[in-house]
């Protein structure tokens, strides 16, 4: 066995004082805070939950055995002690924390983590993480009988072999999607453990009144100490996000979820004391329209091809408030792997007219555009629909709660999909994350995130070689990356609208960073470790 960053017991013993040490000196324990969403929250079963308002809070209930530096991407030990990594990057050997126990007061073993892998790789789940693991021995035939490839040493240990080697993995082992859940409760609540979580996170779910409140309460015996700072976490649903603003200002509410809405940004922007509440932060993000490739007209790649071309983005961007640049291909700029000198489809009605009319549809056709109902999506899907009515195409809005999207983006039955609510962040910052979830064949089951239904063998057998890479940031694996992405844009999937930067408020009396409102992989907030002043 070789020590991964040359000395794995050296890196370790620099990197576990570290987990002890993240509290922050300001910081007063106690306290409660009110935040706000729209809509209800769908789920928070880590191996199902993938949405902007539970992921947070899924990070919050469970662990994995990887996580990250609270508000950065830099990676850090979770629920594992320590690892080694084989000479061949093949085998990864994770020990575990002595005395990590569930809310339900068990304690942590490496069989759960084992349970958990079971669990979200096996079809029956339909969890749409799923294709994150496809490099573990044994993937092809998850199932009931588990993966071949993860293996319980011992109560605290857990190795787990590769059919090949993943640059992507130990990141992997920090996504939701790998949390570790105890089976006696998800055998007592089946498909609905989702609303009775039981994690081993900073938090536990207290309450749960469906269509109005969450309530999260902190929990005392969290493995980590001192974290976290809040006694409870109180998020009211079915909130406006103009109301939530109001009450933000009225001192109701403390984090409006759902940040700055965008008719009300430049009012708070022209305000010096609610624009020092204003948190803005970077995000790998893009926000795109998908059309079902297996679906009439989307079928034909010509039809995809004329929808790029149709599409205004600088108009689009004007909605809201210039707050992002146009995006040409899946991968934001700041991604690594990003293809610079790709132009992409350029605006021309003409030429997407001339497309339908080789693809047999020169009188147009009609189709259906699914948007959530989250203001300012209908807006933008208003603006997209009016370009496709432009040369010929008719499509019908349907404006529906995030939940009531993602399920028919799922389940393959919407022909359209604008993406705007739901865009893709990446989970960590590595280009093979915009293809595995949304673009790759494995995204593309019942339930996944691949709401195009896009497979391409070629493509998905490219993808496996960029990740087969033993470094992350290897020239040669980015330029390949670079060219699966332009690879794609030929068969035009998707039609990439813009790339969009966050910004949310908080109220005076919340503390900790700015980094941890706009966190980049504690989507959209890191509970954990933001705090009341008062």
């Amino acid at each position: 066995m070789k020590h991964w960053l040359a000395s794995t017991a050296l890196a370790l013993c620099l990197a576990l004082p570290a987990v002890a040490q993240d509290t922050d000196p300001n910081a007063k324990p106690g306290g409660e805070i009110v935040l706000t969403y729209k809509d209800d929250v769908a789920t928070l079963d880590p191996a199902i939950g993938y949405d902007w308002q539970n992921w947070s809070m899924i990070k919050s209930l469970f662990d994995g055995l990887m996580d990250y530096y609270p508000g950065t991407t830099e990676l850090r030990p979770g629920l594992a002690e320590s690892y080694t990594i084989s000479e061949d990057g093949l085998v990864f050997t994770f020990k575990l924390r002595p005395g990590v126990k569930f809310h339900n007061g068990r304690e942590m073993t490496a069989e759960d983590v084992k349970y958990s892998l079971d669990r979200v790789t096996n079809p029956a789940t339909q969890s749409p993480g799923a294709g994150f693991f496809a490099s573990i021995a044994g993937f092809e035939n998850a199932g009931e009988g588990g993966l071949s490839g993860v293996k319980v040493v011992d109560p605290s240990t857990v190795e787990i072999t590769l059919s090949r080697p993943d640059a992507t993995f130990l990141h992997v082992m920090a996504l939701n999607f790998s949390y570790v859940v105890p089976k006696e409760a998800v055998e007592e609540w089946g498909e609905d453990f989702g609303k009775h979580p039981v994690g081993t996170g900073a938090y536990s779910l207290e309450d749960w009144t469906i269509g109005q409140r969450l309530t999260f309460r902190k929990n005392p015996d969290y493995w980590i100490s001192g974290i976290p700072y809040l006694d409870a976490i109180h998020v009211e649903v079915g909130q406006e996000p103009v109301v939530a603003l109001l009450r933000l200002q009225n001192g109701e509410v403390d984090i409006p979820g759902d940040g700055i809405p965008p008719a009300k940004f430049a009012e708070v922007m022209g305000d010096p004391e609610q624009a020092a509440r204003v948190v803005e932060g970077g995000q790998l993000h893009t926000g795109y329209i998908t059309m079902n490739v297996t679906q009439p007209p989307f079928d034909k790649v010509e039809v995809r091809r004329a929808v790029n071309m149709a599409l205004n983005k600088d108009r689009i961007i004007q909605i809201i408030n210039g707050r992002a640049v146009p995006a040409n291909q899946p991968l934001p700029p700041s991604m690594p792997g990003y293809a610079k000198d790709y132009a992409g489809y350029s605006f021309d009605p003409e030429g997407a007219k001339t497309l339908l009319a080789e693809a047999g549809y020169a009188d147009g056709f009609e189709t259906e555009l699914y948007v959530m109902n989250t203001d300012p999506n209908p807006r933008i899907a208003q603006a997209i629909q009016q370009d496709l009515a432009a040369i010929g195409i008719t499509a019908s809005l349907q404006n529906l709660a995030q939940a009531n999207v993602i399920e028919a983006g799922g389940a393959g039955q919407a022909p359209m999909v604008w993406s705007g609510g739901m865009g893709w962040i990446a989970d960590f910052p590595d280009p093979s994350n915009f293809y595995g979830p949304t673009l790759g064949c494995a995204g593309a089951a019942d339930g996944g995130w691949n709401w195009a239904k896009y497979c391409n063998a070629e493509v998905d057998a490219l993808a496996v070689k960029a990740d087969s890479f033993t470094d992350p940031a290897d020239p040669e694996r980015l330029k390949l990356w670079s060219e699966i992405y332009v690879k794609i844009m030929e068969d035009a999937p998707w039609a990439p609208v813009f790339n969009e930067q966050r910004y949310t408020m908080k109220s005076p009396r919340m503390g900790g960073a700015d980094a941890l409102y706009v966190d980049p992989v504690s989507i959209p907030i890191n509970y954990d470790y933001v705090y009341v002043t008062e």
